[in-house]
């Protein structure tokens, strides 16, 4: 199931200063995915928490911006799923 919902990480630089800065990161998703089931793919996914997610349609589909809570890092997340 998570990996049907979240598709591939979205990756610019304006997302790479995401993840240092405001330890976030972002997604493409399947257009029906819903904020509780992107939140539900991604902490199983990746064994962490999430504060928040903000999503947006655009042609190349559906982004989910992931915020993660404290005492999480996006920058080893990003790490281990080879955007680095």
């Amino acid at each position: 199931m998570p990996y049907k919902t979240l598709l591939h990480p979205y990756v610019t630089e304006k997302t790479m200063g995401h993840m240092e800065v405001g330890n976030r990161l972002e997604f493409i998703v399947r257009r029906t995915a819903s904020k509780p089931e992107i939140k539900a793919a991604f902490e199983k996914l990746f064994d962490v928490k999430v504060a928040g997610i903000t999503t947006r349609t655009c042609e190349d589909g559906k982004h989910a911006i992931i915020t993660l809570k404290e005492g999480y890092s996006a920058e080893d997340i990003g790490m281990r799923i080879g955007v680095f």
